[in-house]
């Protein structure tokens, strides 16, 4: 799932706070130690190879260069020199910043195909539990799932529990690009549904694209759901704290960098999220001009003008939302800080009538998405507000829409 659990589990953030003396001993004890350790990946050992290929006896550049350098880099090749590359180094190019986006796409076909094989294999490998054999059918069929004719895969990592990054829409084309950043239990079997479709990154993002189309058919929008974290597991320590967050939006950040052209962005943020688009709200580039949060548990701050970023804040709520219950207050590194939805917080708060708890803002026909939608496209005049004083359409640029009914 992507979203924090039922409430009876509302008591691990109630003990875990409790507890926060202990739990700070350990973070800065046995979790700084497993956050240090580092494994050889496949995506390591891809950039590894990168890092010692050429092109034409020239050495390649620093898979970590700036994206503008590696931009450069790419244009000055021809079609069938990038082309090789790809096969040659398919993780390291799929998840390059700098990369030109269609060739990403294709670099991460070959590597979702590789994967998927050495899946196949491990299905019938009988040094393997027979639980390990069903994990391994489980995720060659996720990967059989991602290579479907027409998805664009931006980023793949199979390392771990997976990290995933797929665009609806024309990246290179948009007028308008939102970014879907999604909380915790987000992983590789997790990031698309059939059941509660909406619930799981994937459905959010496609969601959100069609009701953009929707909003405003005449501009050219694309959608990231960028599952590219490692979120926390559960309702455990790594939910308390923003340990993951932190990981996150130094990832979060690169992407944003990186993206091609000058479209404005706007990011939504869910649950743990919003938690991850809080701490990396300061380092954003300008051209996000929005972050939208629902569902959060808090953004590490106790004001949005705390969050140091010139974009538009927005927050939003269902009523049923049990997350209303989280305690909203730091201690010790536990917890994240104050209500975006309160009035003290300084957030432009915006209706979320038909949510119908933790994770339904996605869901079509609510005004929590038809409120994405129009911040998507910019139509910042059509949002529908939580209150009825219209106070988070003040100040907003563009023409006087009619309020929706």
């Amino acid at each position: 799932m992507t979203s924090f659990d039922t409430s009876p589990q509302l008591n691990v953030w109630r003990m875990l706070l409790a507890l926060a003396v202990v739990f700070v001993m350990l973070a800065t004890t046995g979790w700084t130690a497993l956050r240090s350790h580092r494994e050889s990946t496949a995506l390591q050992a891809s950039l590894t190879a990168w890092e010692e290929g050429s092109v034409h006896g020239h050495r390649l550049p620093d898979p970590q260069a700036a994206p503008a350098e590696l931009t450069r880099f790419f244009a000055a090749l021809t079609a069938v020199e990038r082309t090789d590359l790809a096969h040659r180094f398919p993780l390291a190019v799929g998840n390059m910043n700098g990369a030109p986006v269609e060739l990403r796409y294709r670099a991460n076909r070959i590597a979702l195909n590789d994967a998927r094989k050495a899946e196949k294999k491990r299905m019938h490998d009988s040094r393997l539990t027979p639980a390990g054999q069903q994990l391994a059918g489980r995720r060659m069929h996720r990967y059989e799932a991602l290579l479907t004719k027409g998805r664009h895969i931006l980023a793949f990592d199979p390392e771990g529990s997976g990290r995933l990054a797929e665009v609806f829409g024309s990246l290179s084309k948009a007028e308008r690009i939102s970014v879907v950043v999604p909380g915790v239990d987000t992983d590789l079997l997790t990031f698309q549904k059939t059941k509660r479709k909406y619930s799981a990154t994937a459905g959010m993002a496609e969601a959100l694209h069609a009701a953009e189309r929707k909003a405003s058919p005449s501009t050219r929008t694309a959608v990231i759901a960028w599952a590219d974290y490692t979120a926390p597991d559960g309702l455990g320590v790594d939910a308390a704290t923003a340990m993951r967050a932190e990981d996150g939006a130094v990832r979060l950040n690169a992407l944003l960098r990186a993206l091609p052209g000058m479209a404005p962005v706007s990011m939504f943020c869910h649950s743990y999220g919003s938690v991850v688009c809080g701490v990396a709200a300061r380092g954003m580039p300008g051209r996000v001009v929005d972050i939208a949060v629902a569902a959060s548990p808090g953004m590490r701050v106790a004001k949005a003008d705390h969050l140091g970023t010139g974009a538009r804040v927005w927050a939003m709520r269902d009523a049923t939302d049990w997350v209303q219950d989280v305690p909203y207050l730091e201690v010790g590194g536990l917890g994240h800080g104050a209500d975006p939805v309160s009035s003290g917080f300084g957030a432009r708060v915006l209706s979320a009538r038909d949510a119908e708890g933790h994770a339904g803002y996605f869901e079509p026909g609510t005004d929590s998405l038809r409120n994405f939608a129009d911040i998507g496209v910019g139509a910042y005049r059509s949002v529908t507000c939580a209150h009825e004083d219209d106070g988070c359409r003040t100040g907003l640029p563009g023409a006087t829409a009619a309020k929706r009914a």
